[in-house]
């Protein structure tokens, strides 16, 4: 089998990990603010997602030891059709003509992606990353995302502006430096681990490391703010496009992971983008949102019955989770419960 087979099957497990955690937080958040007591993080099922979540990250991050950024960040539209499927077959939402086409869509960018994205990139040692730090060019790109990400930061926090744009582009800067320091992570574990050289003494591992953590608590916390603010079926098209174009970007100037790569093949990844982008978007647009009333009304229900009840779509209503049918219908988690 080939290495970057290996990171496609591992990234593929780690996304639908995500998908489901996004849609377990959500709930939380929608439950919270429903009863207006603790805030989320007191919650147990919070930090079931949270850790589901980070089941996911770490598939992904040892995804990227196996193969390029550019071949691993478009694998995040796995993430979009799961959400897709565990509607439909587990909440009973209505299977929709679009749904049918975006899935189709995506599944065709997918394997454009990954017929056509580079398969292989230099090998990650301390050395290259040192010397790829400090090169021109990714200089004048970090430096132009720094100076991008204070001015969003000012708006953000001291004009109060939240529109959903601004915090998914801060996302997508975190996730762009997170890109680079866990593909320099990786990478250099990937190589101490196969024995070529011993990766692990040199100080730019344990720098990256601790730009790797930082990165990821901060996205952490921005996706967080933007689930409270905005429905799932907005974040996850918008943060996926996001993230997509600035890990890809990150693996061109950082990793140089298209060079040598001929113009067809350049072109048919970007069609390949732009495919799973449509899908993801087809996807997502304008799902029917689940009516949280009766969940925190039915506090009686007996755990384990099926809720024969038919769910009415609330388009006013900002305040779902695209899998609270499931946790109050079918599961045995009582209402009562932090």
């Amino acid at each position: 089998m080939e290495v970057y087979i290996v990171g496609i099957c591992i990234a593929v497990c780690g996304n639908f990990l995500i998908s489901i955690s996004l849609n377990i937080q959500k709930y939380t958040h929608m439950r919270q603010s429903q009863r207006g007591t603790r805030p989320y993080y007191t919650s147990r099922l919070w930090w079931c997602g949270i850790l589901l979540m980070g089941l996911g990250e770490l598939g992904n991050f040892a995804a990227y030891g196996f193969a390029p950024a550019s071949l691993i960040a478009p694998l995040g539209c796995v993430s979009v059709i799961a959400s897709a499927v565990i509607s439909v077959l587990f909440l009973k939402e209505t299977l929709r003509a679009s749904d049918i086409l975006g899935g189709a869509l995506a599944l065709t960018g997918t394997y454009f992606l990954v017929t056509f994205a580079p398969h292989s990139s230099p090998h990650v040692t301390a050395n290259m990353v040192e010397r790829s730090l400090v090169s021109w060019l990714f200089l004048i790109y970090f430096s132009f995302e720094a100076i991008l990400f204070a001015v969003l930061m000012y708006l953000y926090n001291c004009r109060n502006m939240k529109h959903i744009v601004i915090i998914m582009v801060m996302v997508a800067l975190l996730a762009s430096v997170t890109v680079i320091s866990v593909k320099a992570v990786s990478g250099m574990i990937t190589e101490t681990i196969r024995g070529s050289h011993l990766q692990l003494t040199y100080p730019i591992f344990y720098i990256m490391f601790i730009i790797m953590i930082i990165s990821c608590a901060f996205q952490i916390k921005f996706l967080n703010q933007a689930m409270k603010l905005f429905d799932a079926t907005e974040i996850v098209p918008i943060n996926y496009v996001f993230f997509t174009a600035s890990a890809i970007v990150a693996g061109i100037l950082f990793y140089e992971e298209f060079y040598g790569l001929s113009v067809i093949y350049i072109i048919m990844f970007v069609v390949g983008c732009l495919l799973a982008f449509t899908g993801v978007f087809l996807i997502a647009r304008a799902r029917p949102r689940i009516k949280m009333d009766s969940v925190f009304i039915s506090m009686g229900q007996i755990p384990g019955k099926s809720c024969t009840d038919k769910v009415q779509p609330q388009p006013e209503d900002k305040k779902y989770g695209t899998l609270a049918s499931k946790f109050t219908c079918n599961s045995g988690i009582q209402q009562d419960e932090p």
